[in-house]
């Protein structure tokens, strides 16, 4: 029973983590500037991923919020660049100019994705990690603080 009851921690923790896990940006100072849909679209690929059982990747959208917030701290380098907007491409689709679509990329820009999706995930995983050990130590705190004092008695 200890088992099953470890998977659906794991797996409502996940649930959770997909809803309230911080947005990964590049610089905080910029991150109040990501648009509400970009949000709403990062929860509703992370839930996807769920379903999927994809883990171990940031989404498409985690990466286009984290290239974007780059290139509003500083200037990004053109294979960054290619990579924004197949970010772009694959989040918005048809909303995208034709004459801005990027469909496709190299092996190396493909390399360079991945790796960025990797990072991202590490860190909003070490993020709710981090997170959930602050509540359970305020927790702790808490119900330290609630506990009775024992009366010191001399016997």
């Amino acid at each position: 029973m200890i088992k099953l009851d470890n998977r659906i921690d794991r797996q409502v923790d996940a649930l959770v983590g997909a809803l309230t896990d911080p947005i990964i940006v590049f610089d905080p100072g910029w991150a109040d500037v990501l648009p509400d849909w970009l949000k709403g679209e990062i929860k509703m690929q992370r839930l996807a991923q769920l379903v999927k059982a994809e883990e171990g990747t940031a989404t498409d959208a985690e990466a286009l919020a984290y290239v974007s917030n780059a290139s509003l701290a500083q200037p990004i380098a053109s294979e960054w660049v290619d990579i924004y907007m197949y970010l772009l491409t694959k989040v918005m689709g048809d909303k995208v100019p034709e004459e801005m679509r990027k469909e496709s990329l190299d092996d190396h820009r493909m390399g360079e994705l991945r790796q960025l999706k990797e990072w991202i995930w590490r860190h909003r995983v070490k993020a709710r990690e981090e997170r959930g050990r602050a509540e359970r130590r305020r927790a702790r705190e808490k119900a330290a603080a609630r506990a009775p004092k024992q009366m010191a008695l001399d016997l």
